[in-house]
């Protein structure tokens, strides 16, 4: 089926006329979009996080993945959807300015860069806590800069470098997260090393339950959880680049519940089972603990390198795509022009240098607050990519309206049960927002976000008054490509 795009009329430079993913080489192959989706996946909120929430819900954190798992497979359906219908790079920002509105679109686009500012902040952070593990001595803010200037420059190369070095951190994952899991059944089924006396599939239920802590400290993780699955909906940014986009997104969208199935709910379960809930704590990755418990030589070594990797990638990913939606918002007319610019290797680089500057503020993080830098971050992030998830839910919603009364264009790839899984992913969302709320210490990321939201709003102001014509609501011009 041939796919549709929309694009704008409001800015009248040539150079303005070009669509969104215009100018971008489609350089991302089949592969490199699956480990990208794969990678997606598998991030630091796993690896790190996952510590902290296991000392909060003990072994009830693994339903709590499979539920949080399977609302994120209703949300990349329904991107999936919309994607096959339009399938542009910026694509969240496109699509909630083409459903809701020129405004939705313009503080989608901001807060989507926002949220992997902040993750990047994040990651890098918790690669500076890696380190720390080989060289204690070296300060976590000098380990975490040394860190930002590379990816920059792999990001400054081309998109192929990119997705060249994104398939590798996402096979070590992979490889090392099956293999975890591979030597945790061992361990279970035939009892070899200093675990195997204890290791038992009844250490889910035989130490105060399987909701030790109570079904409301467990729901309570959601928010950290919701973290893990951020990135997922990279992918929908890679649809501008990549060769097939009407081969490979299906591909990589459909395989995400076995995805989840293996790596969270699968690895936390034999890792739960190996070793009792009550030996995990906050700041320590589950995986290395595992594997020190376990006793395998230079296993927690090994471990920790692939965790590093895990953080890395997802730093990597984040500066991709925060160049292209600065770009997406330039084209737009809701971002300085100068983003709109491609280097010569075909990359919008002075959008990635600029967020890779905002990115810096983490390394101050790292330095004036190192031990709470990463709760910091975290959560802001999560508000953000709360917000992206409506955004892509809500459109689609109004799409499929738009389907069924004629309007537009059915997709190729249509999400199974039209709207009424995205309307339970909805529910879910609020739900979680109402549940950070609720605690003290994330809390405060609503208030950031609040913040943001005025400061957007003092923009969009200044903007309508510059050029009303780019804040005004404008018939879309369906176009074919493909």
């Amino acid at each position: 089926m041939t796919s549709e795009k929309v694009t704008g009329t409001a800015v009248t430079d040539t150079a303005a006329t070009d669509t969104p993913e215009e100018g971008y080489e489609r350089g991302l192959g089949s592969r490199q979009v699956q480990m990208i989706a794969i990678g997606g996946a598998i991030g630091v909120g796993l690896f790190l996080g996952a510590g902290a929430n296991i000392a909060k819900a003990g072994p009830s954190l693994i339903l709590m993945y499979a539920l949080a798992g399977a609302i994120v497979f209703f949300i990349m359906r329904a991107l999936g959807e919309l994607l096959l219908y339009r399938p542009v790079s910026g694509s969240f920002a496109e699509y909630s300015r083409e459903f809701l509105g020129p405004f939705f679109g313009y503080f989608t686009g901001w807060t989507y860069w926002l949220m992997w500012v902040v993750t990047g902040m994040a990651e890098l952070t918790a690669a500076a806590i890696y380190v720390n593990y080989w060289f204690p001595a070296v300060p976590q803010w000098v380990t975490a800069l040394v860190f930002l200037v590379i990816l920059f420059g792999v990001n400054l190369i081309s998109v192929k470098l990119f997705g060249e070095l994104e398939f590798w951190f996402s096979m070590v994952k992979v490889t090392a997260l099956i293999g975890m899991i591979v030597i945790g059944l061992g361990v279970l089924t035939f009892g070899f090393s200093s675990a195997g006396d204890t290791a038992a599939v009844s250490n889910l239920w035989e130490f105060d339950g399987f909701f030790p802590k109570g079904v409301g400290s467990s729901l309570m993780t959601l928010q950290g959880v919701m973290f893990a699955y951020l990135a997922v909906e990279l992918v929908g940014v890679t649809a501008g680049e990549s060769e097939n986009p009407e081969k490979t997104l299906p591909k990589a969208i459909n395989t995400l519940p076995w995805r989840i199935a293996l790596f969270y709910v699968g690895a936390l379960t034999v890792i739960l089972c190996v070793v009792k809930w009550t030996e995990f704590a906050p700041g320590v990755s589950p995986f290395v603990e595992a594997f020190a418990k376990i006793g395998i030589p230079a296993g927690a070594g090994i471990v920790n390198f692939v965790v590093l990797t895990a953080a890395l990638s997802s730093c990597n990913s984040g500066m991709y795509s925060t160049g292209r939606m600065l770009r997406n918002l330039a084209d737009s007319g809701e971002a300085p022009a100068v983003f709109r610019k491609l280097s010569s290797t075909k990359t919008p680089a002075f959008g990635i240098a600029v967020s890779v500057a905002f990115m810096g503020i983490g390394v101050v993080l790292n330095y004036v607050v190192p031990e709470k830098a990463f709760g910091y971050v975290t959560s802001v992030a999560t508000a953000a990519g709360i917000w992206t998830w409506l955004m892509i839910l809500i459109s689609h919603v109004l799409y499929r309206r738009a389907v069924v009364a004629g309007r537009l264009p059915a997709s190729s790839f249509p999400a199974p049960g039209g709207s009424a899984f995205s309307w339970v992913a909805i529910a879910f969302l609020l739900f979680v927002t109402c549940l950070i709320a609720y605690d003290a210490d994330s809390r405060v990321c609503l208030y950031v976000m609040a913040g943001w939201a005025a400061a957007l709003g003092i923009g969009w102001a200044i903007l309508k008054g510059r050029n009303p014509e780019v804040t005004a609501r404008r018939e879309p011009e369906l176009e074919k490509i493909g």
